[in-house]
């Protein structure tokens, strides 16, 4: 059999192993939850409490803050057994606290506070999914088909961006948003079930040691091993970098300058932004067919600078009402293909080629560096926009994010070319073995 067609009967048989599939099943469905929350929260923060703007920016900076100790976190959970267990609490402890919500407002003592706490303790379970996620990613997955796994679970996540917000509107339209919050707090519960039925081989529970290291040094090793590594300190470089910048255009300032500055409706920016996540499923549904043609290395080369770079073109936009909104919808479709094709590949990589007792510790060192980029990404942005108007914050940003690929040419990672079942990457030209490491897919 030829590696291609190696290739094809692995992705193939993902749709035939139960498991994979079950798990897959939860993941979807609690992504079109998350869509329902992300609408419904703010509502209830406008229409039931009457919260300022301002406020209502706290309660998006407070689902990520969580991810600032991510990295502690991470070094807890590589030292506990059961991986998946921990899924499963997160999963629970997500449906338990939205639940909250409903119930508070039917009693009439739902608090700007409560919303707070129910982002701060959503955020954290968040964090807890995502890091013991990788170790049990690797347990339920081929090697062979990391690529592809990582290629339909991102395409599920596409889906319900480009679903998700019209659903999501149509029940809080029916139900009301504290109502509506019940639905995703039942997808929650839904992948933990699912999650629970997907039996995995991990190791037993250890014996505690005493003169195990502190978590302090378990995470500090962690962010050291990261920081030592050529291909880990290039890839976290790059994420890091693309980040910022494509925080400092931000969602806002993007539809900011469309409304103003390319005098744009709502409802034509809405439609291109749908692109931007049509474009999104594309990329995922694409991923592993790329992956195959230009190696692994080069297909997060390229997605690097395909992310970022298509700002510029909603930047550049003018003429006619047509292509300026053909430009803005151009550049979200370009840049949600460029973002799968770089997650897509980069988080198979890191699958690959992570040690088994530092997935969880990788996981929370990218998570708090990447994560902790975005809202100081958002807060250059405010301040760009305020001295140089918004088109030239947002040239600023297509181009600092594209640079991001700098971290990487320099390094093993364009080399890479496919990941080898015998436990490293393969490497075109006889490169060196390498590790690598990425957020998760679930946030």
């Amino acid at each position: 059999m030829t590696g291609r067609e190696g290739d094809i009967s692995a992705a193939a048989s993902l749709w035939r192993d139960g498991r994979f599939s079950r798990f897959w099943a939860g993941h979807s469905v609690s992504q079109f939850g998350d869509r329902i929350t992300e609408l419904a929260l703010p509502l209830i923060a406008v229409g039931a409490l009457n919260a300022s703007a301002n406020q209502v920016a706290w309660l998006t900076a407070l689902v990520w803050t969580p991810n600032l100790l991510a990295i502690l976190l991470g070094a807890w959970v590589d030292q506990r057994p059961r991986k998946r267990r921990l899924m499963i609490i997160a999963d629970l402890v997500r449906a338990a606290v939205l639940l909250s919500l409903p119930a508070a407002y039917a009693l009439g003592t739902v608090t700007l506070t409560h919303l707070y706490a129910v982002a701060i303790l959503t955020g954290a379970a968040g964090v807890l999914f995502n890091t013991a996620y990788p170790p049990f990613f690797v347990r339920l997955v081929p090697r062979a088909s990391f690529v592809d796994a990582n290629s339909k679970l991102s395409a599920s996540r596409s889906v319900s961006q480009v679903a998700g917000p019209a659903i999501g509107g149509a029940l809080i339209q029916a139900l009301t948003a504290p109502v509506a919050v019940v639905v995703d707090a039942l997808t929650f519960l839904v992948s933990a079930v699912l999650i629970g039925r997907v039996g995995v081989d991990e190791p037993t529970a250890a014996t505690a040691d005493p003169a195990a290291p502190s978590l302090a040094r378990r995470a500090r090793e962690g962010l050291v091993f990261v920081v030592r590594h050529p291909v880990l300190r290039a890839t976290l470089g790059c994420a890091a970098t693309v980040n910022f910048f494509t925080f400092v255009a931000g969602s806002g300032l993007i539809v900011l300058f469309a409304s103003r500055g390319l005098g744009l409706s709502a409802g034509v920016i809405g439609a291109a932004l749908g692109a931007g996540a049509t474009g999104a499923l594309l990329g995922a549904v694409c991923a592993p067919a790329l992956s195959r043609r230009l190696g692994v290395g080069r297909s997060i080369v390229a997605g690097a600078v395909l992310f970022p770079a298509p700002i510029a073109l909603a930047a550049a936009a003018g003429g006619p009402l047509w292509l300026r909104a053909g430009a803005l919808a151009a550049a979200e479709f370009l840049s949600g293909f460029g973002v799968m094709l770089f997650d897509v590949n980069l988080n198979s990589l890191q699958a690959s080629v992570i040690p088994d007792g530092m997935r969880s510790r990788v996981a929370g060192a990218y998570s708090t560096v990447n994560y902790g980029m975005r809202p100081a990404g958002a807060v250059v942005g405010g301040l760009l926009a305020t001295f140089l108007g918004l088109r030239g914050t947002l040239l600023i940003a297509a181009v600092g994010g594209a640079l991001s690929v700098l971290w990487l040419l320099p390094s093993p990672v364009p080399r890479i070319r496919s990941l080898a079942p015998a436990g490293t990457a393969d490497r075109a030209g006889g490169a060196e073995d390498a590790d690598d490491g990425k957020r998760p897919v679930r946030g």
